[in-house]
């Protein structure tokens, strides 16, 4: 079966990279774009087509009517949701399907599954996969309450890491609906302020919470499966460095991560795709504590933002993979992969202002001025360009920039802090690097 036009139902750098790997498969991709975004450089790349949808912000991109309508407009047979907004849909991918779309992401029930990242801990758990205790998500702010109260009680009373949990949001991801929080009165205030972010970000607002790991190191593993229970990973990264719950610094492989350490995360991240027949792509994501213990927390059934230090260590195009997978095509066999070779770091570069309390937010007005690095081992993925005016109802992000070396960890972070790109903003500049 194979995949003709595809309609990349997203925005910016991620609907500008998957453009770019359909157009090297000989797939025309065709863009979409709300009524305030069309100035975005997905869309005027657009060389397929590009779709209007109704509405503005970020609601026009969670619109599945609209994405599905301006499918059939411009005779798409696939459908390609990137990362964020619908991605971890189920119901958008079975209304595609039954539009007759062929959905380039896992099947409806595996999204259900690990869509839901509540039913994924309770079906890891049934793995005998460790997990963090916490609350189901449809326990509401009342068990996140008496969760609370009983980690306190196990501090002693403490208002430390030790008797918190993070309060976290049942769909997507990338930060949104997440809270650390230690007092009632924090869990009070937090609880409908993540709500309302869930919900505008995923259309859902259903909020859990777990035992919060201070200190933790945080490991994902890359795999893909054709959905009969063969599965292959292409190693692990490590999102460590975040800023309020959002990784900002990637790097794969995992530095300085104990080989049994390794070997036991990979091999768990692995049991748990095969259970669930997984198909096409996604992530599973472990904590590691201080002590080494370990522990799953979500798996993500979709593409990742920092899926591009994978590729850039292993060789492998993974949205040509996802395209291959969804069109039929087979799974690689696992002695095929190649082992990473080096390490990759990507930073992301946020247009954003430093206020003189050293709190960062985004900056506004259009860019003067744009300078993406380049050079040997040197990967942007952006949608700036100068003259652009960013969208304050989007996400601030408006590059990655990707180093590899082949030498040590080391190396990999030094060119990534020389690598650094810069965007000036009416004067506010944004920067980011390893």
């Amino acid at each position: 079966m194979g995949l003709a036009r595809v309609l990349v139902a997203n925005r910016g750098e991620i609907a500008i990279r998957i453009a770019r790997t359909a157009a090297e498969m000989g797939l025309a991709a065709v863009a979409v774009y709300s009524e305030d975004d069309a100035r975005s450089l997905h869309v005027l790349r657009a060389g397929d087509g590009a779709e209007r949808l109704p509405g503005r912000g970020a609601a026009a991109y969670l619109d599945q009517e609209a994405l599905l309508a301006a499918a059939e407009r411009a005779g798409c047979d696939a459908v390609h949701p990137g990362y964020g907004f619908l991605s971890e849909s189920a119901g958008f991918a079975r209304r595609a399907a039954a539009r007759g779309l062929t959905f380039v992401g896992p099947a409806p029930d595996t999204l259900d599954l690990f869509g839901d990242k509540a039913r994924a801990r309770a079906f890891a758990k049934r793995r005998a996969v460790p997990v963090l205790p916490g609350t189901g998500a449809d326990g509401g702010l009342e068990a996140a309450r008496a969760f609370l109260a009983s980690r306190r009680a196990d501090a002693g009373g403490g208002g430390g890491g030790g008797g918190g949990v993070m309060v976290k949001a049942a769909a997507g991801g990338g930060g949104r609906g997440m809270r650390a929080v230690r007092t009632v009165e924090e869990l009070a205030r937090e609880w409908p302020r993540c709500r309302e972010e869930a919900r505008r970000a995923f259309g859902r607002g259903d909020l859990y919470v777990e035992r919060l790991v201070p200190r933790a190191r945080h490991i994902e593993v890359q795999v893909a499966g054709d959905g009969t229970g063969a599965v292959v990973d292409f190693g692990e990264r490590e999102c460590s460095l975040q800023r309020r719950h959002q990784k900002i610094v990637e790097v794969a492989p995992a530095p300085n991560l104990a080989p049994d350490l390794r070997s036991r995360i990979v091999e768990a991240a692995v049991s748990l795709a095969e259970a669930a027949r997984f198909a096409n792509l996604g992530t599973f994501e472990f904590l590691v504590d201080e002590a080494g213990a370990w522990y799953f927390i979500e798996a993500n059934p979709r593409l990742q933002v920092e899926h591009t230090v994978t590729e850039e260590v292993t060789g492998v195009d993974l949205v040509r993979l996802q395209f291959a997978l969804a069109g039929g095509g087979p799974l690689p066999v696992r002695e095929s992969v190649p082992a990473p070779r080096g390490y990759a770091v990507q930073a992301r570069v946020n247009l954003e202002a430093i206020r003189p309390d050293g709190t960062v937010r985004p900056a506004g007005g259009a860019i003067a001025a744009f300078e993406p690095p380049s050079g040997p081992g040197v990967r942007v993925d952006t949608n700036g360009y100068a003259g652009y005016a960013p969208n304050p109802h989007f996400d601030p992000l408006i590059a990655k920039v990707v180093v590899r070396t082949d030498g040590a960890s080391g190396a990999a972070g030094a060119g990534a802090g020389g690598a650094g790109a810069r965007a000036e903003a009416d004067g506010a500049a944004g920067f980011a690097a390893a």
